[in-house]
């Protein structure tokens, strides 16, 4: 696997077509590759940033967030939220790279995603594309931040092992590797966090990825997701008392 950041000229709100930012700074796409745009820029386009001294950011969160913890409950007097099925902290909400905005997590992500798809099959002729919007967020127990995939197009997200064997012939009961988040971990990981100015990456040499000539469908995006009731963390989960956003 081959991942290539990509620099660009520094995105700020004045920035309102993501597409004039990938004519400038995408000069080619190969056929089977995947792009990965960090969520902030799409943000960005879309308009949705806040002046932080116009905004309450707790109010911002619990209108955003699905559920939240309210900030008393954590040391850091930061919300854990969970916002599109996905545990992250203070609901996507973000100051970095902002000069003096927050920066809330774009809407229509998978519409987004395809349409970006769609973009570079026209631009660049290609039939087998797929595209990535990323983001950062924790991991229990861990240091650090580490990427994850908001949206995907183009591709199989989920590597099903489920009824295959291993390599003493086992079956295998349970195991499904999450394409998107692990190509989002690389990506993010070569964008960065800071001033790299690398907002997109290129990832490509990638024979374990499925694509798909269309988007994808309910059923996969579906698929992607696991009530809590269901979930292996189900005790962790649901033993805190969440609050209920307003997204």
């Amino acid at each position: 696997m081959r991942v290539r950041a990509i620099k660009t000229h520094r995105i700020t709100i004045q920035d309102r077509d993501l597409y004039a930012i990938l004519d400038t700074h995408l000069a080619s796409f190969e056929e089977r590759s995947v792009l990965a745009i960090t969520s902030k820029i799409v943000s960005i386009c879309q308009g949705r940033v806040i002046k932080v001294e116009d905004a309450d950011k707790q109010a911002l969160i619990e209108r955003e967030a699905d559920l939240f913890l309210p900030p008393g409950t954590s040391r850091y007097h930061a919300s854990l939220t969970i916002k599109d099925n996905l545990l992250i902290p203070m609901a996507g909400i973000d100051e970095s790279n902002g000069n003096g905005y927050y920066i809330l997590w774009p809407v229509d992500l998978h519409k987004t995603a395809s349409k970006v798809r769609a973009y570079l099959e026209r631009r660049f002729d290609r039939k087998q594309v797929g595209v990535i919007i990323t983001d950062s967020t924790t991991m229990p127990l861990r240091w650090g931040v580490t990427g994850v995939a908001l949206a995907h197009s183009g591709f199989l997200a989920l590597n099903d092992y489920i009824g295959k064997t291993d390599v003493f012939g086992r079956t295998l009961q349970m195991t499904k590797v999450r394409v998107a988040d692990a190509l989002a971990t690389a990506a993010v990981l070569v964008m960065g966090e800071g001033n790299e100015q690398t907002p997109l990456a290129v990832i490509d040499d990638i024979p374990f990825v499925t694509f798909q000539e269309r988007d994808p469908s309910a059923e996969e995006l579906q698929q992607l997701r696991i009530d809590m009731e269901d979930d292996l963390y189900a005790p962790l989960l649901k033993e805190v008392e969440w609050c209920r956003g307003l997204a």
